[in-house]
């Protein structure tokens, strides 16, 4: 029997230490890095890096010779074979008899080195070195996606946290008011509804409190997931040195520093580059294409004849003619796509400038709402000290108390929300403006 108690009491405290949440520090700059080197949406990126590579190199590797074996080995069967030679042509077919043939060995190395094929080779890297780098610009721009969401993500968690925070701090003030109201009760001071009021509202302070706790539970998993954490690591943040940034910069600025900066907008010029590298490459088929050539054979029939050392040199001319009319319909769709790219660039360009006049607004919106839920924060708390200044002279009613607290609740709450907000909109701003991870090094 306590063979069996010291077994279960090892088992519990290995299940505790299991299950037992691992608390972490952590401050902006750390949870971006973590972000950075965690995200499958890079290491995607990074693969799609990889392939542009290979594929700009397989485009150079078009300059080298081609090389090509060819082999073979046959068997032949009762084979009837007349040799035309000056020894026996005289006139016939010769009389002499004719060598017996079962076997027969063919072996050629054929080489050729591209010298000109109208630009198709040059005008094919310039297409792949151009998606390549289109390619890198769009991971530079998924880069500052993941910034941005690890920043919201961050500033998720600082409210969902300091919701927590305020309404247990409204929680215990609550439970202490009920307390309070009910030895009033007691002692015929106050009416048994009024504090059937307080105790409701206690209540429904519990049920936010739930609700607060549940966002906070999924705002830590979800940063969690974000930066390769587990996910029962419990977040503390290091609000430290995150403040309100000074910045003079018009609305003009920003339009004209999205303009500039882009990656996804530079990556749409460099793919239209590669398109219009596509139009001269597919016109390029027009033209004949010039090879220096060169060759070994080697080729035995026993009992008839073999050839050794037979090697050869020598320019190859090549043109494809059904290209004269069979290439129009290839440049018009190249042409076409070109035109594609055109367009969305221009549309790219609208859409910045509305995204950054949405962002900048929303900015300016969210910065007025901190000036204002600062005022109506201290105007709820002094209200409230008022009214139960009044309450405990009889002079306020109970319902008078339970709406002065909730409005300074719901006060602080909004305070710290567009606190939080404006912090992201103004991140946001950067990254729409091409600018976020340059500012974020500053």
């Amino acid at each position: 029997m306590n063979k069996l108690k010291g077994a279960l009491i090892i088992f519990l405290s290995i299940s505790i230490r299991v299950t037992a949440q691992e608390t972490k520090r952590i401050g902006l700059d750390e949870a971006i890095n973590l972000s950075l080197q965690n995200s499958k949406q890079l290491k995607i990126n990074q693969a799609k890096i990889e392939e542009a590579s290979a594929a700009s190199k397989e485009a150079l590797e078009k300059k080298l010779p081609d090389a090509k074996i060819n082999g073979s080995y046959l068997r032949l069967n009762s084979a009837n074979v007349d040799l035309k030679t000056k020894s026996n042509n005289n006139g016939g077919s010769g009389t002499g008899e004719s060598p017996k043939v079962t076997q027969a060995l063919f072996g050629a190395l054929n080489i050729s080195l591209p010298i000109y094929n109208g630009g198709r080779i040059r005008y094919g890297i310039e297409s792949a070195k151009f998606l390549e780098k289109a390619t890198l610009l769009d991971a530079e721009n998924d880069k500052d996606e993941v910034i941005q969401n690890t920043l919201e993500a961050f500033a998720n968690l600082f409210k969902a946290t300091t919701a927590v925070r305020l309404v247990k701090e409204n929680l215990a003030e609550a439970q202490l008011r009920s307390k309070d109201l009910g030895n009033m009760e007691k002692n015929g001071l106050l009416a048994r509804n009024d504090l059937l009021k307080a105790q409701l509202q206690e209540s429904n302070t519990e049920l936010s409190l739930l609700d607060a706790e549940n966002n906070r539970q999924l705002a830590t998993i979800n940063m969690n997931l974000m930066l390769g954490l587990p996910t029962n690591t419990e977040l503390v943040l290091d609000t430290t040195g995150i403040q309100k940034k000074d910045d003079s910069r018009i609305l003009e600025d920003f339009i004209n520093a999205a303009l500039n900066n882009r990656k996804d907008k530079a990556a749409i010029d460099l793919r239209k580059k590669a398109a219009e590298s596509g139009v001269r490459s597919v016109k390029s088929e027009l033209y004949p294409g010039l090879a220096l050539t060169g060759g070994y054979i080697a080729a035995d029939i026993p009992n008839v004849f073999s050839v050794t050392n037979a090697m050869d040199i020598g320019l190859g001319v090549s043109y494809n003619i059904s290209s004269l009319w069979k290439n129009k319909s290839k440049v018009q769709q190249a042409q076409s796509r070109v035109k594609q790219l055109g367009f969305t660039e221009s549309l790219m360009d609208d859409n910045i400038r509305m995204q950054v006049n949405k962002n900048y607004l929303n900015l300016l919106s969210n910065r007025k709402k901190i000036e204002v839920y600062a005022k109506a924060m201290e105007q709820a708390q002094e209200n409230y000290r008022i009214v139960k200044n009044k309450f405990n002279n009889s002079l306020a009613t109970t319902t008078d108390l339970l709406d002065a607290d909730l409005a300074q609740l719901q006060a602080k709450l909004s305070y710290t929300l567009a606190r939080a907000d404006a912090f992201v909109a103004y991140h946001k701003l950067l990254q729409t403006a091409g600018i976020l991870s340059t500012e974020l090094k500053k």
